[in-house]
């Protein structure tokens, strides 16, 4: 195994050459080794002796290793850290392991954080028997249960958002005063024209808070609201996008945002029932900062415009010529839209236009929501919140957390709440920030990315959909395969590439090749083909590269090698991990490094041959 690594080091050394290596390795040595017995240690010895029996030990070593060792620090019963100049460790690691007073060697590597924030509701919801259990399951690393988690947490070690990365929430307004937006929020625009869709006495104006959007029985019995308009209370809906996109992380209270780093411009553009499309035109190239008559400019352009939203129909050409518009320089806005909730039937405008992200909802499981619609206009799919439990009473055990306000028609001051088991978040308007907040990462990373680049992104690391271990609970009928949309309604069901769009979101993956520009599939051929090339004895190819769950990999027949990358999220393995198992180093992954540590990668992310942006 480190044999293998070593030599893959090595090789990639003589490729790079950019700087001179220096190794640190653990060793145990043998109980009965002659290095160990020439002196021995005891807890009681002082620092000076155990240096000194240190230097000892390593000058014994260093004939084995074929290179002069320096004494480290002594640790556990009997092992110590040696190091070495023009060699690395992994290279060092493999000389000293077949030294016959060393029991074993290892690579002393520098671990690195992994990005856990202290939110409370990050691992679990409100108490009180209020929930979620399970917090903001959508944000962690997948694993059996939560298959469609997307690994914000993952991407978090690269970029927790920029400031100077905006992103427009085009929505019922945001409440600015929530605690966990408090500064996270910049001065917006209310461009709702209608007064009665306004529901704040007046038609535009630079005020951007949400009035609420309550529809009372009266308004239905006086004709004020459409027929189809339903009696309810203000949904907050801006403000909990809002949340899913940007709340604020380790401040100690409430929940994370995707992309907690960047800030909010909110554009209200829908009211009591809704809004119009004239309207949400309006907004969307005010977010982007096209001038337009009779409108101030925005102070700042957006980059991601949020639009969890959406209606019946195609895609207008008033649509398509806004996102053409503010898709093209000077502004490479990147437009993220919701695919609709009618059961399954045909995708929503705008997410139907192309060049939108359009976003389809999934189970915690990873089949296709109930509610959620989908078609070939999709891009990707991400984690729209599902119950489980649907009696009354019961909780809501996989719903999407986010940030509201206690207030049922106006907005309460100090009202600031997170949704919960029982006032649940579910939609496709939740899917869709979790996606517009991975793109916020991705610009953070990488600011120069154009909306065709964002997009390849996306699709070309998206983690494949499961075609199996999902269930009706006690309904025994299994779970289908989804179908194109056909006009009839279709709940939970089994995603496929073109209908729920190129996979499930893999937030870590996507800004992982963002910050570098090539994609972790690319690395590991780069890592495959620079193997073969370097060291065909050990890796005799070209052979197939298969890829299953989270590795893309080579299995090398004639020296029983298997080397692979770690290309999606997982709980368990290192995204752009590199492990080597088969021949004499047994059957089990063991992890080496990661592809940066052995190559130099060069080849820049491109949208695939005949590509669509979808």
């Amino acid at each position: 195994m480190l044999l293998a690594a070593a030599c893959i080091a090595g090789a990639a050394r003589a490729d790079t050459a950019a700087r001179e290596p220096v190794a640190r390795v653990m060793v145990s040595l043998k109980a009965e080794s002659a290095t160990l017995r020439a002196r021995a240690l005891s807890a009681g010895n002082s620092g000076e002796t155990v240096a000194q029996v240190a230097s000892l030990r390593a000058a014994r070593l260093s004939a084995g290793a074929g290179v002069p060792l320096a004494a480290g620090r002594v640790f556990g019963p009997r092992a110590m850290v040696v190091r070495a100049s023009g060699i690395d460790s992994a290279a060092l690691a493999a000389r000293l392991s077949v030294h016959p007073d060393v029991e074993y060697a290892a690579p002393d590597r520098r671990v690195r954080w992994r990005a856990v924030v202290n939110d409370p509701l990050f691992d679990a919801g409100p108490a009180g028997g209020q929930g979620p259990a399970v917090g903001q399951w959508y944000l962690r690393a997948p694993d059996d249960t939560i298959r469609s988690a997307v690994n914000a947490q993952g991407a978090w070690n690269i970029a927790t958002g920029k400031d100077s990365v905006v992103v427009a929430v085009l929505d019922t307004g945001v409440l600015a005063d929530h605690l966990d937006l408090a500064g996270r929020v910049l001065p917006g625009i209310d461009l709702i024209d209608d007064t009665v869709t306004a529901n704040d006495g007046d038609g535009r104006d630079a005020d951007a808070t949400d009035a609420g959007d309550w529809v009372s029985a009266e308004d239905v019995a006086n004709g004020i609201v459409d027929r189809g308009c339903g009696i309810d209370d203000s949904s907050w809906h801006g403000t909990a996008v809002s949340g899913i996109i940007a709340a604020a992380a380790n401040n100690g209270i409430g929940m994370a945002g995707v992309a907690h780093g960047t800030r909010i411009l909110p554009v209200r553009v829908l009211g009591k029932c809704g809004g119009f499309d004239s309207d949400i035109l309006a907004g969307i190239y005010w977010a982007a900062g096209v001038d337009q008559p009779g409108l101030p400019g925005s102070t700042v352009r957006a980059r991601v415009i949020n639009l969890s939203l959406g209606g019946e129909g195609s895609c207008s050409r008033f649509y398509r010529e806004a996102v053409q518009t503010v898709g093209a320089a000077p502004f490479h806005a990147v437009l993220v839209a919701a695919a609709g909730n009618s059961t399954g039937h045909a995708v929503s405008s705008p997410a139907n236009c192309a060049g939108v992200i359009g976003v389809t909802g999934l189970r915690h499981a990873g089949s296709k929501v109930g509610f959620s619609d989908l078609g070939p206009q999709i891009t990707i799919a991400a984690p729209g919140g599902n119950c489980i439990n649907i009696e009354p009473g019961t909780p809501c055990l996989y719903p999407i957390l986010t940030t509201s306000n206690s207030g049922t028609t106006v907005p309460l001051a100090g009202g600031s709440i997170w949704t919960d088991s029982f006032k649940i978040s579910v939609g496709t308007s939740f899917a869709t920030p979790i996606v517009a907040g991975a793109v916020a990462l991705m610009l953070s990373a990488r600011p120069e990315l154009t909306p065709a680049q964002v997009i390849a992104t996306i699709r070309a690391t998206a983690r494949p959909f499961p075609a199996s271990g999902a269930d009706n609970g006690t309904d025994p009928t299994p779970v289908p395969m989804c179908r194109a949309p056909d006009g009839t309604d279709q709940l939970q069901c089994y995603c496929s590439v073109g209908l729920c769009g190129a996979g499930m979101l893999d937030v870590a993956a996507a800004v992982l090749a963002a910050s570098r520009l090539v994609t972790p599939v690319g690395a590991a051929d780069q890592l495959f083909e620079f193997a073969e090339r370097s060291l065909p004895a050990a890796f005799p190819g070209p052979v197939p590269t298969q890829t299953s769950g989270p590795f893309h990999f080579r299995h090398y027949p004639g020296t029983g090698y298997l080397l692979g990358v770690v290309v999606h999220s997982d709980a368990t393995w290192l995204i752009d991990g590199v492990y080597v198992m088969g021949g004499g180093f047994g059957s089990t992954p063991r992890f080496v490094g990661l592809v940066a540590d052995f190559v130099t990668l060069r080849t820049p992310l491109a949208a695939p041959a005949g590509a669509t942006a979808r």
